[in-house]
């Protein structure tokens, strides 16, 4: 038998910031253009272990949240104090991701702002609305009513997604064009959707696709209680491995009926991927927690120290490496980000290999900065 240990969980730490670092890596090749296929999404149906990253973080959000509220309501923090504190929380979120959406406003040369057309949905918006959701529910409901909203989100979204007809398309569409999550983002949203998405007027953080996010996050919650009961170690890491990979199974199954899709983020996909979240952070546990093999975990761990903060100067810095521009030799204005590329990294390897190590002297370059808030002990809380 495993000896139970009651320390910090430094495998969610470490599961937090490599989750942020492939978060940033895959975001900052040197070229869209040449990009290995397992470091970008697939376009629709279909996964890549890109893929799995965004669900990661809001299963990640689900298990954090249940020990820190746990923790919180013991110390004798009541129901009001830790709504207040979600509600600020989430607020401050939307608007870094609304941030990230306009910046830099317009106020660089060639740069474009307009109110009209500036997407309202992204990463640290769905982040912030299925934390808020998920944080009510957990506030009041047990287990087993958390467990049975996971179950009602999943099938209601399948029944919509598969039984409520859109004008012109009718009801079962799953192309880009014609699905009812395209439709209410095209009808409510207008134009602040994502430009690049797969189709116009679609988004793939948009409302009706937050439904099942949510459940993702739910699912992180009941993970959560697992690892806080009184099991043993070797219960807990058992029960995350065998259920991970039944709910991979039951995901593979509905993909007959109900592809694994990112972009719909449908219910099959929540599945899939949190059961690769479960065998992860089960091994991870294993390896990390019970047998104490930490040696290799320390940039994991501060890049999850500030994982938002990281995370949101990336994006900053990578839209600044995009948007100062200068008038070539040719007709063409050239970018910062493609001066670095072509001066730096294109003539070392060919153009896969020298993209992604792009992406990766990028990420390191975070990490730089991760590790200069963690030494002077800056850890921003939201």
């Amino acid at each position: 038998m495993i000896e139970k240990k009651k320390k910090r969980l430094l495998s969610l730490d470490v599961f937090r910031g490599a989750t942020i670092a492939a978060m940033i890596l895959v975001n900052d090749p040197g070229s869209w253009d040449d990009v290995y296929t397992q470091l970008l999404h697939a376009k629709w149906h279909g996964w890549t272990i890109t893929d799995w990253i965004f669900p990661f973080f809001l299963f990640i959000v689900g298990v954090s949240m249940t020990l820190s509220f746990s923790a919180r309501i013991a110390r004798g923090d009541d129901k009001s104090k830790l709504i207040y504190h979600t509600i600020r929380r989430s607020f401050i979120l939307f608007i870094l991701g609304m941030i990230i959406n306009t910046f830099p406003f317009g106020l660089l040369p060639g740069s474009h702002f307009s109110f009209e057309t500036m997407r309202i949905p992204g990463v640290l918006q769905r982040i912030a609305i299925c934390y808020l959701i998920s944080s009510i529910i957990f506030l009041n409901s047990s287990w087993r009513g958390q467990l049975i909203w996971v179950l009602g989100l999943l099938a209601s979204y399948w029944a919509l997604l598969a039984f409520v007809p859109v004008p012109e398309f009718g009801s079962g569409v799953l192309e880009p064009k014609g699905n009812l999550a395209w439709y209410i983002d095209s009808k409510l949203l207008g134009g602040h959707t994502w430009e690049y998405a797969p189709t116009a007027g679609f988004d793939p953080e948009g409302i009706l696709s937050t439904i099942p996010a949510i459940a993702s996050t739910l699912l992180g919650i009941l993970t959560g209680h697992w690892l806080r009961s009184k099991r043993s170690d070797e219960d807990k890491i058992i029960s995350m491995l065998v259920i991970g990979q039944l709910l991979l199974l039951v995901g593979v199954i509905w993909d007959q009926w109900l592809p694994i899709n990112k972009n719909l983020w449908t219910s099959s996909y929540v599945l899939f991927t949190t059961g690769w979240a479960l065998i992860i952070l089960g091994t991870i546990y294993w390896v990390i927690d019970v047998k104490g093999w930490k040696g290799w975990t320390k940039p994991f761990t501060i890049f999850g120290m500030n994982a938002i903060t990281v995370f949101m100067i990336s994006e900053l810095v990578a839209i600044l490496l995009w948007n100062i521009v200068w008038q070539g030799s040719g007709p063409h204005l050239v970018t910062l980000h493609d001066w670095l590329y072509q001066l730096l990294f294109t003539p070392l390897l060919g153009a896969k290999m020298a993209s992604l190590l792009f992406a990766i002297v990028f990420t390191g370059l975070m990490y730089l900065v991760a590790w200069g808030m963690w030494k002077k002990k800056w850890f921003v809380k939201i």
